[in-house]
């Protein structure tokens, strides 16, 4: 299997924020917006292992600031890292309101998606290559972030993550 770079799952969804998307204020829902970042990060995930994928986690979604009826949002999605049958997916979202020509970052979040083989198991997936600085170092960090959530979901204890000792122990 070839490895693969991050460039290779890079991926630019927009969407136009309709009345049926927001809530009562005039926003756009939450659960609107992670629907579509779950299709993004998704898309990025499948250009990785050219398989069928499922979403196994969601790191913390955090709205920057609202994002309002009328406006356009862009979502980027790109692997930032692939661990055996796992990967991990960076998202931003973009938000702008073009009457005013304005454009803002409203949301960031790390999305976690397995590999599928023909049968519905954890598949093998590619290796990823870092080129960038920036592809590095989010590739370096992916690693602290998935024993992390490792740890969070009880599938990892504390001693088994080196890389986060320092957040575990008080000495």
């Amino acid at each position: 299997m070839a490895p693969k770079h991050c460039k290779d799952s890079a991926n630019v969804m927009s969407e136009l924020v309709l009345p049926n998307d927001t809530n009562t204020l005039g926003n756009l829902m939450g659960g609107r917006l992670m629907h579509w970042m779950d299709i993004a990060a998704a898309v990025s995930a499948m250009k990785h292992s050219n398989t069928p994928v499922v979403t196994a986690s969601v790191d913390n979604i955090s709205f920057a600031s609202p994002i309002k009826l009328g406006n356009v949002i862009t979502i980027e999605s790109m692997v930032t890292r692939a661990f055996n049958s796992s990967m991990e997916v960076y998202l931003k979202v973009w938000a702008e309101d073009l009457h005013v020509q304005f454009k803002y970052l409203s949301n960031e979040a790390y999305f976690t998606f397995v590999s599928l083989d023909p049968h519905g198991k954890p598949r093998k997936v590619p290796e990823l290559v870092p080129e960038t600085t920036h592809e590095k170092e989010m590739f370096d960090g992916a690693l602290r972030r998935r024993q992390l959530r490792l740890i969070l979901s009880g599938k990892m204890s504390p001693s088994e993550a080196p890389e986060l000792k320092a957040l575990f122990n008080r000495d």
